[in-house]
C-alpha cells in the first residue's frame, strides 16, 4: 500500500531529524578516538593522562545540540587500568548548568551500573554500527523516559568503548509530534523492539509493544542504517 501524502512527509522528516542526531554522534565518536589516540601516545590502557580534553568535547556536544540532556563515553573496562575511570558521562541541569553524572561502579552493590550489558553498549560493541536504545526509564540518572543513541570507537583496530547521547523524551516531543500531528490517524514512531518511542495519540503509549495483525495499521520502515526505526500508522482518522 502507498502510504498518503501526510504520512510520506512525516517518514521523510523523521527521517531527516533522526539522520541529524547520528551525523552528530557519529562526530562525537571520531573526535573521541582522535583525541584518545593523541592522548595514549602508544599506550593501551585509559589512564587519568588519556581523559585530558574529553569533558570539553561533551560539553561542546551539548551546547551545540539542545536535543540532548547527557553526553560522553563509555569505556570498555578492559580498557582502562585499574582504579581508572570507566566512563565520562556529563548531564544539563535544569538550570542549564552542565555537571558530571557519577554511576556506582562497585559491583555487588544495589546500584551498580553494570553498563557492559546494556543493549547501548553491548550492540554497538558486537554490531560495530550505531544504536538506539530506549525508550526506557533511566532510575540511576534522570529517573525519567529517555533514549540513548551510541557509536562505537576504536583505537589502532582494537574496541575501546561507546560515545553518544542521551535525550529525553520529554525534549523530543516538540521536536518530532509536529510531524506525527499532520498524519490524520493514529500514528507512532517506533524502534527496533516495536515499541512506541512516541505516538500522537493515546491509541499508542511511550514504552509499549506494539503487536502486529491489525488490518488498519501499516507500517512504514524509516531510511536511517542500523537503527530500525519505522513509523506505524492507522488508515481510520482520530477523532481527537
Amino acid at each position: 500500500m502507498k502510504p498518503d501524502t501526510e504520512v510520506a512527509h512525516a517518514a521523510d522528516a523523521l527521517t531527516s531529524w533522526t539522520t541529524g542526531v547520528t551525523a552528530e554522534i557519529e562526530e562525537l565518536s571520531r573526535s573521541v578516538a582522535s583525541l584518545l589516540e593523541r592522548n595514549l601516545v602508544g599506550r593501551s590502557k585509559v589512564d587519568k593522562a588519556a581523559l585530558t580534553g574529553l569533558d570539553k568535547l561533551s560539553r561542546d556536544f551539548l551546547a551545540k545540540n539542545a536535543f540532548a540532556v547527557g553526553a560522553g563515553i563509555f569505556f570498555a573496562h578492559e580498557s582502562v587500568e585499574e582504579g581508572g575511570r570507566a566512563l565520562e558521562w556529563w548531564s544539563r541541569k535544569e538550570s542549564g548548568a552542565v555537571g558530571r553524572l557519577d554511576f556506582d561502579q562497585t559491583p555487588g552493590s544495589n546500584r551498580y551500573y553494570d553498563y557492559e550489558k546494556l543493549p547501548f553498549f553491548s550492540t554497538a560493541e558486537s554490531t560495530g554500527e550505531q544504536t538506539l536504545w530506549g525508550p526506557y526509564i533511566d532510575y540511576l540518572g534522570f529517573e525519567e523516559y529517555i533514549l540513548t543513541f551510541t557509536a562505537p570507537f576504536s583505537i589502532h583496530g582494537t574496541f575501546m568503548g561507546v560515545a553518544g547521547c542521551d535525550i529525553r523524551i520529554k525534549d523530543l516531543e516538540p521536536l518530532i509530534m509536529p510531524h506525527l500531528r499532520v498524519i490524520p490517524g493514529d500514528a507512532a514512531l517506533i524502534n527496533a523492539s516495536n515499541r512506541v518511542i512516541l505516538g500522537n495519540s493515546g491509541m499508542y503509549l511511550v514504552g509499549e509493544r506494539i503487536k502486529s495483525g491489525s488490518p488498519d495499521q501499516h507500517r512504514l520502515p524509516l531510511d536511517v542504517p542500523h537503527l530500525g526505526l519505522s513509523l506505524i500508522y492507522t488508515t481510520t482518522r482520530r477523532t481527537s
